[in-house]
């Protein structure tokens, strides 16, 4: 379980939008500029609240008033970007490895071969990044960030770049992922029927609070 409850100035607003995840995919759904995107760098540890707290199932990862703010590479949090931010000079192999070594785990070819069959890239192994759709980009960087073995799983918007085909094509593969793989996913998004397909539960974010919470009615 996933408690968030954190305050942070941000330009003009204060985010103020505590909430608990108890598995599945939780989707922060609200309009750009409302704030989303800085809940998950502030669970990420990319940046720190002002006050509050953070706690990931028994890890404390942010209290301002006992002194804790969990270094990132401490959290063990996975985190798929808009832009997938796949290294140009590697195969997709090594990209996906870099995963693995970055969470510290020995080599596991039993993980490593479930991930490549979940999210089908396979047959993407041997190419570069460069030689890949948006589409593929992204999957490679899912699976990247799931050989991390996370205990969480941080998605900004990972479809944000890519057309509504695209779209369509990579959304199947990021449901398996909810069912399948059973890592908590936080899932940033503004587009409903991105959140319609992947939500367990959605928080609706608008100018730094949490303005309701439910399931997918909560975009109509």
């Amino acid at each position: 379980m996933l408690v968030v409850e954190v305050e942070k100035k941000l330009g003009g607003f204060t985010l103020n939008a505590p909430f608990v995840s108890e598995g599945g995919c939780t989707v922060l759904f609200g309009p750009s500029g409302a704030g989303k995107t800085s809940i998950i760098n502030m669970i990420a540890g990319l940046m720190k609240p002002d006050r509050g707290r953070i706690v990931l199932d028994d890890t404390v990862l942010f209290d301002k008033n006992a002194g804790i703010d969990l270094a990132v590479w401490r959290r063990r949090i996975g985190y798929v970007f808009q832009e997938g931010r796949l290294f140009p000079h590697l195969s997709i192999r090594h990209n996906l490895d870099y995963g693995r070594w970055m969470g510290g785990h020995p080599a596991d070819p039993a993980a490593f071969a479930q991930a490549v069959a979940l999210l089908d890239i396979g047959h993407l192994l041997d190419r570069r990044p460069g030689k890949l759709s948006g589409g593929e980009r992204q999957r490679v960087a899912v699976g990247r960030a799931l050989l991390m073995k996370p205990r969480l799983l941080l998605l900004d918007e990972p479809l944000a770049s890519l057309d509504s085909g695209r779209k369509d094509d990579i959304l199947p593969y990021l449901v398996r992922l909810r069912d399948e793989a059973k890592v908590p996913m936080i899932y940033v998004s503004h587009d409903p029927n991105e959140v319609r397909r992947i939500a367990s539960r959605v928080m609706r974010v608008e100018g730094g609070q949490v303005t309701a919470t439910g399931g997918a009615e909560l975009v109509n």
